[in-house]
């Protein structure tokens, strides 16, 4: 039986297995198997790690809250969060194999009592009403052709005056980007809407915006950067490339930059409220 085009993409064997092993060689047989060793290689969007804590930083998480990670991937801004702020995270993946990584690498780290990692969709989400402090999202819309659930079921699991932060690519003004990308291999998985489509979603599912932030014009130096970068050095000995193939990674990086270069990309970083 053929996968559909978002598992074909993202499909891979003993995911933790590989990023342990890689941490391993880099850093030596006893390196302590920490969030923050994990970092280069299980924040699996763009500009990893500074990324999310720049997130960190618009969602100000408290100790002890319940924070909701939609689109959690292998886990890692999730065990991040939870070993830099004490708060219990929650994260939602629709991609068996990055459950399964996450779990094992939040064993790895003896995270497991703080990190919960559950397999479903983002706009199905399977919790009650109201129950979660905070939630964010990082570089998950691209795949999500209904957004205007996606944004529906994130405000009716957050509690009242709760925020939510998010990330995300998007459509831009040159036509569509080139393939494949680091989400999607064809534009089969790829939904991308542009900034201002993105806010009417964000305020027809009732939430209030905090900040709205386009993002395009800042990424082009560091987009930029990353191309010059791949075209002299190749890749660093750790990064996502490690679970997702180091020739392949080459290309779904080079293309993001491309992308962005010629007018195909956009960039926003979102924070907003349930009222209440």
């Amino acid at each position: 039986m053929s996968q559909d085009p978002l598992s074909s993409h993202y499909d891979s064997e003993d995911i933790a297995g590989r990023i342990l092993a890689a941490l391993r060689a880099a850093q030596g047989a006893d390196v302590p198997v920490t969030a923050e060793a994990l970092a280069p290689l299980d924040h699996f969007h763009g500009r990893g790690p500074a990324a999310t804590t720049e997130m960190a930083t618009r969602l100000d998480p408290q100790e002890g809250e319940r924070i909701l990670d939609i689109g959690s991937g292998i886990g890692g801004p999730a065990r991040w969060m939870a070993a830099r702020f004490g708060c219990h995270v929650t994260g939602i993946d629709l991609m068996p194999a990055f459950c399964r990584a996450a779990e094992a690498l939040n064993a790895a780290t003896g995270l497991g009592a703080r990190v919960r990692i559950l397999e479903g969709s983002a706009i199905d989400l399977p919790f009650a009403a109201a129950s979660f402090d905070r939630a964010y999202s990082q570089n998950v819309l691209m795949n999500i052709a209904d957004k205007a659930r996606f944004f529906h079921e994130a405000l009716r699991v957050l509690k009242p005056g709760g925020l939510f932060a998010v990330s995300c690519l998007g459509a831009g003004p040159e036509g569509a980007p080139f393939y494949p990308l680091p989400w999607a291999s064809t534009p089969a998985a790829s939904f991308l809407s542009s900034p201002e489509e993105t806010r009417q979603d964000v305020l027809a599912a009732g939430f209030e915006i905090l900040r709205f932030e386009d993002r395009t014009e800042a990424a082009l130096a560091s987009q930029r950067k990353l191309l010059e970068g791949l075209e002299r050095n190749g890749l660093p000995a750790l990064g996502w490339h490690v679970f997702m193939g180091a020739e392949r990674s080459v290309e779904l990086q080079a293309n993001t930059a491309r992308s962005y270069l010629a007018g195909r990309l956009t960039s926003v970083e979102v924070l907003v409220r349930r009222s209440g």
